[in-house]
């Protein structure tokens, strides 16, 4: 054996050793990782076959080891290129479906198969035999049809992983750049070596490309290593960083924007990559027509936002978080999670839970909510306060003879003329079945007793209109003050009310009466 075929083998089996060293290394560390180990260890170890098979062949002395040793190449070189792609793929975020990945398999089994019974149709060596110029184990040989769709499917599949791996380069920070790198060289140095071969610049009677391969193992090892590849892989984070709902933001020590992900573009529509590097309130006044509302904070805050957009108003919940970037520079985090819905239904149910849902006024449980605080104010500071409690008049009879749809009707009617009768400050409430309540802060029984008899003369001035043909509607109101008493309830203040009710009600109704005492 000459030096230089002993080259050509120690070449080769550099080659195989360290992709199947790779392999094992990555096998060995499998659940320290996630689903990429799987296509990389299969990766790897098609790679180590093709290797040893082809540093076996080349120490061949028959045709019929040479032949044996080709088959067991193509048990794993047909299968690399693919299984590179698939790796590439993976690596950078791409979906991998179970007919993704046995398709890329088809033209590689067919392959290993085409060479293991080529001796029966020739399709994918015319001629394969010993060269008769150079001898063992140099093989002379002349391609077939298949040859050429394996050559093509290789070829190209090396060429796609290649371009989508440079393609990641810019938008890759350059800590990780290192892992992309290795990706690109990986790919570039068998695709060049395998071009010169099929054009004839190589060995005569040798594949080049096993001798190359041990370049890609240690530019993987190395970034194994170095950028911790697999452990944190960048575009796997950026997929990841983009397929989140909530946009980010991400602003340097200046407050310049660095970086945004998808979910930012779809809540401002505006946003582009030529803003990069430009102060985040001139970003904001471009997206938005308008200053941000609050100072960016180096510590973790939470605040609500409003904005229109397109016509339409949108609530978003803004967070802001320090970020360490690399080299010791600090940065800001702005998260914008969109909440229109959300507040939307808290208010509706707040709506629901404090006001009547009939005639749209505050209900009891919201009346004595409120009506608490301000008569807790008012003895705090002795100021009057008083309530006034009113009942319309008849309303069962109404129920019985025109039904219930009139009731309603009749109670909504009553509820808005009041509404138009009274002034902020003054709690109104539908307080149960027919009757209402009304709470006046600062005021007097005196001045709730006139508020009471204009009321009253309101809203029996405002017959309602029905289907049935016009009704009067008349009502009765009982007027109480709270006394001077700090030990008085609300409570006690609305029974003293309910009794001057009552009161009214006995005199023959549509009628004032203030609490008098028992």
């Amino acid at each position: 054996m000459n030096s230089q075929l002993t080259a050509y083998i120690t070449l080769i089996c550099t080659s195989g050793v360290l992709n199947l060293y790779l392999c094992l290394y990555v096998f060995a560390k499998r659940h320290h990782y996630n689903d990429i180990a799987r296509f990389f260890i299969l990766y790897t170890g098609a790679i180590a076959v093709y290797c040893f098979g082809a540093a076996f062949g080349l120490m061949s002395t028959t045709l019929e080891q040479m032949t044996f040793w080709t088959v067991i190449q193509y048990a794993g070189m047909p299968f690399s290129a693919p299984l590179g792609l698939l790796f590439i793929m993976y690596f950078l975020g791409k979906n991998i479906t179970k007919r993704l990945f046995a398709a890329l398999l088809v033209i590689p089994f067919i392959s290993f198969i085409m060479v293991a019974t080529n001796h029966w149709h020739h399709l994918h060596y015319r001629v394969f035999e010993v060269d008769p110029v150079l001898g063992f184990p140099y093989i002379y040989q002349e391609i077939g049809i298949w040859y050429v769709i394996h050559g093509v499917f290789t070829f190209a599949s090396m060429f796609v992983a290649f371009l989508l791996a440079l393609s990641h380069w810019k938008e890759t920070a350059r800590v990780y750049r290192p892992q992309i790198f290795s990706l690109v060289i990986g790919q570039l140095v068998p695709m060049l070596t395998a071009f010169l071969y099929l054009i004839g610049f190589a060995p005569q009677g040798i594949d080049p490309v096993p001798m190359v391969l041990w370049v890609s193992s240690l530019l993987y090892l190395w970034a194994i290593h170095s950028s911790r590849m697999f452990s944190i892989m960048p575009i796997a984070k950026d997929t990841i960083f983009n397929s989140i709902n909530d946009g980010v933001m991400v602003l340097d020590e200046s407050c310049r924007l660095i970086e945004f992900n998808h979910g930012s573009r779809s809540m401002f529509p505006l946003l582009n990559k030529s803003m990069f590097g430009m102060d985040f309130n001139k970003v904001w006044f471009e997206l938005s027509g308008d200053s941000f509302p609050f100072p960016l904070e180096t510590s973790v805050v939470t605040k609500e936002l409003k904005l229109t957009i397109d016509g339409s108003e949108r609530i978003y919940q803004v967070r802001t978080s320090p970020l360490h970037h690399a080299n010791n520079r600090n940065g800001l985090l702005v998260i914008f999670t969109e909440i229109t819905e959300l507040k939307m239904l808290q208010l509706k149910l707040e709506h629901q839970a404090y006001y009547d849902e009939l005639t749209q006024i505050f209900n009891r449980r919201a009346f004595f909510q409120m009506a608490e605080q301000d008569f807790a104010a008012a003895q705090k500071v002795s100021s009057p306060f008083t309530i006034i409690l009113m009942d319309i008049d008849h309303f069962k009879s109404v129920n019985d003879t025109y039904g219930h749809s009139v009731g309603d009707q009749v109670l909504m009617h009553v509820a808005k003329a009041c509404e138009k009768q009274l002034v902020e400050g003054m709690i109104f409430a539908r307080y149960g079945g027919e009757e209402f309540v009304l709470s006046l802060m600062g005021c007097t029984a005196y001045e709730g007793e006139k508020l009471a008899d204009q009321l009253r003369k309101h809203i029996a001035a405002q017959p309602l209109l029905t289907p049935e043909g016009v009704l009067t509607v008349t009502l009765s109101f009982g007027v109480a003050e709270a006394a001077e008493d700090p030990e008085e309830t609300l409570n006690q203040l609305l029974i003293k009310a309910d009794k001057a009710l009552y009161s009214s009600k006995r005199e023959g109704r549509n009628q004032v009466q203030v609490y008098a005492g028992t």
